[in-house]
């Protein structure tokens, strides 16, 4: 049926705003910009005795890893949550968890209380973290839905970029307990607000269509919201090859993102000055940003699943690097690259689970889909911990298991381009060629 722009503006442009507030914000807090406190807190705790040279690398892996796998247990059960609340509700909790675990962090002085305060910042993403922000989205755009979630998901990285660059001046001036909980004053104060007074589930709250679309058959009924069930997604040879292509990706973001800021600080072949490390932490998430908004067009453009092969080939070839050729000057040659190929897949998993399995039960096909992907992260998290503590602090050898993550990614994705392409599903990200 062919559709006509509706006069006026669409309020689903508000709700793109929002999410990629609520994505900088919370990603921002509890994943990119977080790691710019690590090294201070190990000093802190390290001179209490809290911490031993031998355990803070692992005890900061673990704790980095608890984040991811709270977050994806969270969108799993918020993927069953939202047949029964309101999406808007959701993140209003989410927000009281955000804020409240970067309170109780700031005083953390021993393992455990830093574990539980990540327990309860990835909590929290579960709410209002990427996943409910792909379901809101997909509640108001069909056609544009690339563009759309390339826009709102840039907040993850727009979040990296921002926290690091305010979080390092007030460390240094006011002490990291103090600077925690001065940069989760903008939970209160600016998301929680925004999300009370402007968030909408749909569009047809606000008597809108997909896209701000009008019908040019003003009798014709709304499209049915159609698609897989999770029995019927789990049911099928696609979905395991595309979660192991999320758990494979990953391994390598949630490494890169958490701990490739120590890498570059401990290794002695490396050996960067905490400013600048802080500096590349935030262009790691700046270049992220290119690829989350430029792959994410390009997928409305052409095939996702082609798309994302080009994600993944980018991002494996960056790795290579590590593999024994990163030092102080090849940093950012490796950045670049990897950023680009981790935003674009960022994106491109959100879309081919929507184009693949259709908006029927999409909230509970994605919160498995997380869960996978976080074991993948945590795992990635983790070993690098431990391997890194083995080393004397010294995360060369860790990284290598960043390469072989981005390969086995590469590989899962060129499975599902020779796999057969199905029709798509009503509700699918773009109509079928």
């Amino acid at each position: 049926m062919m559709q006509q722009r509706r006069e006026g503006f669409f309020y689903g442009w508000m709700i793109v705003a929002i999410s990629t507030l609520a994505l900088l914000i919370s990603n921002g807090l509890s994943i990119g910009g977080i790691p710019v406190f690590y090294k201070p807190i190990q000093e802190d705790l390290l001179s209490s005795g809290a911490l031993t040279a031998q355990t803070a690398d692992s005890v900061t892996g673990f704790g980095a890893s608890l984040t991811f796998l709270l977050a994806g247990a969270g969108s799993l059960l918020v993927g069953i949550l939202i047949k029964r609340f309101s999406l808007r509700s959701l993140m209003i909790v989410g927000c009281f968890l955000l804020g409240g675990g970067l309170i109780f962090y700031s005083q953390a002085r021993s393992p455990w209380q830093i574990y539980a305060s990540h327990s309860l910042l990835g909590a929290s993403l579960g709410l209002i973290g990427v996943m409910i922000q792909t379901v809101l989205v997909a509640n108001w755009f069909r056609r544009r839905r690339g563009l759309a979630m390339g826009i709102v998901l840039t907040g993850t990285s727009f979040g990296g970029v921002i926290v690091p660059l305010i979080a390092r001046p007030l460390i240094a001036s006011q002490g990291w307990r103090t600077a925690m909980i001065i940069v989760s004053a903008v939970v209160w104060l600016v998301l929680l607000p925004a999300i009370i007074l402007l968030v909408k589930d749909r569009a047809s709250d606000v008597g809108a269509n997909f896209d701000g679309d009008e019908s040019t058959d003003d009798d014709a009924p709304a499209p049915a919201v159609t698609g897989f069930s999770l029995g019927e997604a789990l049911r099928t040879a696609r979905f395991w090859v595309l979660a192991l292509c999320a758990a494979a990706v990953f391994y390598p973001i949630f490494t890169a993102s958490q701990q490739f800021i120590l890498h570059i600080q401990k290794s002695p072949s490396i050996g960067i000055d905490a400013g600048t490390a802080s500096i590349a932490q935030s262009f790691l998430f700046a270049t992220s940003v290119g690829g989350k908004f430029f792959f994410g067009w390009l997928s409305d453009r052409l095939p996702t699943v082609r798309v994302m092969l080009i994600c993944c080939a980018v991002m494996f070839g960056a790795t290579v690097i590590l593999l024994g050729w990163l030092t102080a000057d090849t940093v950012f040659a490796f950045l670049i690259p990897f950023g680009l190929g981790y935003g674009g897949t960022f994106v491109l998993l959100q879309l081919l689970t929507v184009e693949y399995f259709g908006l029927r039960d999409i909230g509970r096909i994605l919160g498995v889909l997380t869960v996978i992907e976080t074991v993948g992260g945590a795992i990635g998290g983790s070993v690098t911990g431990m391997i890194a503590a083995a080393d004397g602090g010294n995360y060369t050898r860790a990284f290598y298991g960043v390469t072989i993550a981005a390969g086995v990614a590469l590989i899962s994705v060129v499975t599902l381009n020779m796999m057969r392409t199905p029709q798509n599903v009503a509700g699918a990200a773009k109509d079928a060629p």
